[in-house]
């Protein structure tokens, strides 16, 4: 069963942050995701989440100074310290709120150049794991696009987000796979997913071009999510996609994962 959590970075972004729980909810979520949790204190998160009867599946370690472009800093050489920090921060939060995976931004490549990065990056990311691995948590990694959205990230393939989790060598740092972030960069989604589905933590989907919804690009969603389901992929579905016309509006394509409160959604 294809299951879906909304990301409420992205989607229901016309209600203030805590209000986006329940609108969710009443749109047939019951598991929510999003990319920073922190503009509001874990007990007001966990609170609304609760209330709101949705799982928080997934967010982000902290990723720096977002609105000047960082976009991650745990391989970043200079910014050992604020990476540990922001673990620490993570962990309190996820303990708190109850979410189970953390996903860990790398970074784009500073001066210190790719080598030193990749140094960088392998021992932040073991020492995050070995953090949050008493309380059962999971480290997700994964590569963006660097074409379209992200250019000078330190990694944008499957191959080299493998490359670091096996240099790792946690048994709870895993990949996340973002269907939109790796049609542009290598393509072959079904095999891809399929050939990588034991070592896949988590994934997110949007269409290509215009990261909208599913259905306004060229990405054919309904036979691949069949073929992921059908692959014996039991893991949460981030839609962390911009919507075109709406949330509400948009969720037409997600009637069939969704149930009744979607039903009427075109």
């Amino acid at each position: 069963m294809v299951k879906l959590a909304a990301n409420l970075s992205m989607m229901f972004t016309d209600l203030p942050f805590l209000d986006r729980f329940a609108a969710a909810a009443e749109a047939g979520f019951t598991a929510v995701e999003c990319l920073f949790p922190y503009e509001a204190p874990a007990a007001s998160v966990a609170g609304r989440a609760r209330s709101s009867g949705v799982e928080v599946v997934l967010f982000n370690f902290p990723a720096g100074e977002w609105n000047a472009g960082e976009r991650g800093i745990a391989a970043l050489p200079d910014r050992l310290q604020d990476s540990r920090d922001g673990a620490q921060r993570a962990l309190d939060y996820a303990i708190t709120i109850g979410c189970p995976r953390l996903h860990l931004m790398a970074g784009k490549i500073g001066e210190g150049g790719h080598e030193k990065a990749r140094e960088t990056f392998i021992e932040n990311v073991a020492y995050a794991a070995d953090l949050v691995a008493a309380e059962g948590i999971d480290i997700v990694l994964e590569p963006l696009n660097t074409r379209v959205d992200v250019p000078g990230y330190f990694y944008d393939t499957t191959e080299a987000a493998l490359g670091i989790i096996d240099a790792v060598g946690r048994t709870n740092v895993k990949l996340q796979y973002d269907i939109y972030h790796m049609q542009i960069m290598e393509g072959d989604l079904a095999r891809t997913i399929e050939r990588l589905l034991p070592r896949i933590g988590h994934m997110q989907l949007a269409d290509n071009p215009g990261r909208n919804e599913p259905g306004t690009g060229e990405i054919n969603y309904p036979w691949l999510l069949e073929r992921i389901d059908a692959a014996g992929y039991r893991g949460w579905i981030g839609c962390e996609y911009k919507p075109l016309a709406g949330t509400v509006e948009g969720l037409g394509w997600a009637r069939n994962y969704l149930g009744r409160a979607a039903s009427g959604a075109e």
